[in-house]
């Protein structure tokens, strides 16, 4: 895909001027089926085509040593193992589509996240795959449309819990490529078992640093709740990681905040973030005076009787008290060997939140932030910005989320860059689409995911 757009250098100071202002915003229609389309609002001077449609619940991208786009597929909401890792080939100028799509991998447990990574000293490049029980890598040659070998499995993690779509364990693990004290790191994110309450096992709501082949891992991060993605930035500070994180669910529709931090990827001991003692309102740091649940309090079960709840893009949720979604993995009933026991314990609830950091920036409440991009400061548009993903309020409702959010590394106030995923029809929050994964392709061009519709969009300056 290009690296420059005709026409770029004459409307930027103009458009630089709109996004700051956060106005002159224009409708674009986009049809991806007979009788289906979609209208989403981005500021004058940008266009937005479907670049690839078809592609169930559509998540995070990587490119490859060699230039490729790889993207994930996770199938469903459901925990399954109908995963796929796609190619994404064939990039036709004109029509702003890819004319190929190539199954790379198919059969895995819910594959969010993916990373390439080179091996200077011997050249060979590796690729990462983040499944729900599983960090694994495979050989990976130019030009490959399959795995050449079996993979490596270079970390086991927790896989059981109450099912996510009732609020309560995260599935998903992301992955990142980066640096830590002179030397490349991997990065790995895994979310909390609950909603609200004690861990067990100590990778929960945590994020991971480990080698390249998964030696020397340590835990950098605790009390990050749901850190669905991750994103190492070099030209920050000489190099930074950053990861967006939400919220828990018992605090109303109005707390607490959706958060973006800056991750200290290669503290002296972890850094807790928070959860589930500290909550962020409006950027400062709470002390959550809800009692934690005890796995003895029988309120805290699920059960069968339950009310339904029907207002989830999730669907009705049946048989399961909202309360259970506060226990711990398993609800109090499982006693499963910690796989990583030897990282150490899980944290007790922080006391006070004192010692909590501060948010790079933040979000309102349950606007659910996925995927992030960095763009640096070269791009004419874009330039020392960053684009985060808000994936929106499961009970819609709500209202948050279901938009592209801009904010600069000076301001670090989010602005809407991409709305209308959702609408208001009579007063009904109506969804449309759920924006996902990130990836810059180009000055001041971007591909995003939108699982919901299964969809790709490709975002790029009026030619």
């Amino acid at each position: 895909m290009g690296s420059t757009i005709r026409g770029v250098a004459a409307s930027a100071v103009l458009l630089s001027a709109a996004l700051a202002s956060g106005w002159c915003q224009q409708p674009h229609t986009l049809t991806y089926g007979t009788g289906k389309s979609i209208t989403l609002t981005l500021p004058a001077g940008f266009e937005i085509n479907i670049a690839a449609q078809g592609l169930r619940r559509v998540r995070f991208f990587s490119k490859s040593p060699d230039g490729r786009i790889f993207v994930t597929g996770m199938h469903d909401v459901s925990d399954n193992r109908q995963g796929s890792i796609f190619i994404l080939d064939g990039w036709e100028a004109r029509t702003h589509r890819f004319t190929r799509v190539l199954h790379y991998l198919d059969h895995l447990h819910n594959p969010n996240s993916i990373a390439f990574w080179t091996d200077a000293k011997t050249g060979q490049a590796w690729l990462y795959v983040a499944l729900t029980e599983k960090l694994v890598r495979y050989a990976y040659g130019a030009g490959d449309v399959k795995p050449r070998g079996a993979p490596e499995t270079l970390m086991q993690f927790p896989d059981y819990g109450l099912n996510y779509k009732y609020g309560g364990w995260h599935l998903t693990r992301t992955i990142a490529v980066g640096q830590a004290g002179g030397a490349p790191r991997i990065f790995v994110s895994v979310g909390s078992s609950c909603n609200y309450c004690q861990e067990r096992e100590v990778a929960r709501a945590s994020i991971i640093a480990m080698d390249p082949d998964g030696k020397n891992a340590r835990i950098i991060a605790q009390g990050m709740r749901n850190a669905v993605d991750l994103g190492y930035v070099s030209e920050v500070d000489g190099g930074s990681l950053f990861a967006t994180d939400m919220g828990d669910d018992h605090l109303g529709d109005q707390l607490p905040d959706d958060t973006f931090f800056k991750v200290d990827a290669a503290p002296e001991k972890p850094v807790n973030y928070g959860w589930p003692a500290c909550y962020f309102a409006h950027g400062v740091a709470t002390h959550d005076t809800t009692p934690l649940p005890s796995v003895d309090d029988p309120g805290m079960k699920a059960h069968t009787d339950a009310p339904a709840a029907d207002d989830s893009v999730y669907g009705k949720q049946s048989g399961v008290a909202a309360a259970g979604t506060n226990l711990t993995a398993g609800g109090g009933h499982a006693a499963e060997t910690d796989p990583n026991a030897d990282l150490g314990h899980a944290p007790a609830p922080l006391k006070s939140c004192e010692t909590v950091p501060a948010p790079y920036a933040w979000f309102l409440a349950h606007s659910s932030p996925l995927g992030l991009e960095w763009f640096p400061q070269a791009d004419p548009l874009l330039g020392a910005s960053i684009l985060v993903a808000l994936h929106g309020a499961s009970h819609p409702h709500i209202g948050t989320g279901y938009r592209v959010a801009r904010f600069t590394d000076a301001d670090r106030k989010p602005r809407d860059f991409i709305t209308g995923f959702m609408t208001r029809e009579n007063g009904r929050a109506v969804v449309h689409g759920r924006p996902c994964g990130l990836l810059r392709v180009g000055t001041d061009q971007f591909l995003l995911t939108d699982d919901y519709l299964g969809l790709i969009y490709y975002v790029h300056p009026r030619e």
